[in-house]
């Protein structure tokens, strides 16, 4: 492979465009465009720069071999991203730090970085089926800003969503709404327990609903048969959580 070809595929594989690596280099989109086009060839310090942004040695960069370094670290940050793949995507991208204040990428079965994408992601910004983040989005997340079938975080959003403030089918927070809803203050379609607490079956302390019980007097005996009269067709899972926090009391 030619310098020309491999450095076009290096900057590919990194999600850059012609103007990013300009940006990196300190040269015009054109004058890379020049180099991928084989019509001029740059000079040996943007070659080393070069080297060290796609994390490649010299040899490997101007002889076409396609061989990552397996850790490194230089002015641009700390990039790690294996020979092994899986559907076309690295097994493990790691892709963090550096100047310039542009976010780093990664994207790999296992993706870590300020923007990842991958069956498992940690990011500032993250997606995955098991997302980690400040936002993540995923099957089941975790971060500041959680959206998923399973979500715990700050604020949390899905199916089972556990948060300082959480929205969803079951949702668990400082404050809660959902289809069912369970915190200091839970709002809720079917039942809601907590302090304040409004549902069509409510529990708490200040409470609204169809039906409502004090959590000091209310038992699981009362609580179920206010769910067989009002709500028969209540989720198993759902009914004896909540008769196990009601136990509790």
């Amino acid at each position: 492979m030619e310098f020309n070809e491999r450095l076009m595929e290096l900057r590919k594989q990194k999600g850059m465009s012609q103007e990013d690596l300009g940006y990196e280099l300190g040269v015009s989109r054109q004058t890379v465009s020049k180099w991928e086009l084989g019509e001029t060839t740059p000079e040996m310090s943007k070659l080393v720069a070069m080297s060290n942004l796609f994390n490649v040695s010299l040899d490997s960069l101007i002889k076409g071999e396609n061989a990552y370094t397996h850790y490194s670290k230089n002015e641009y940050g700390y990039e790690y991203k294996s020979k092994q793949t899986l559907w076309g995507v690295p097994v493990v991208h790691i892709n963090l730090g550096g100047r310039g204040g542009k976010f780093r990428k990664a994207k790999g079965i296992v993706a870590i970085g300020d923007l990842a994408a991958g069956i498992v992601a940690i990011g500032g910004l993250s997606i995955g089926v098991v997302a980690i983040g400040g936002l993540s989005l995923g099957i089941a997340a975790l971060g500041g800003m959680a959206v998923a079938i399973a979500a715990l975080g700050g604020m949390s959003i899905g199916y089972m969503a556990i948060g300082g403030v959480a929205l969803g089918y079951m949702a668990i927070g400082g404050v809660a709404a959902g289809v069912n809803a369970i915190g200091g203050a839970a709002i809720a379609k079917d039942i809601a327990l907590g302090g304040a607490a409004t549902g069509t079956i409510a529990i708490g302390d200040n409470t609204k609903g169809t039906i409502t019980f004090n959590t000091l007097t209310c038992t699981a005996e009362k609580f179920r048969n206010a769910v067989s009269l009002y709500l028969p067709n209540a989720k198993g899972w759902v009914i004896r959580l909540f008769e196990k926090i009601i136990s509790m009391y």
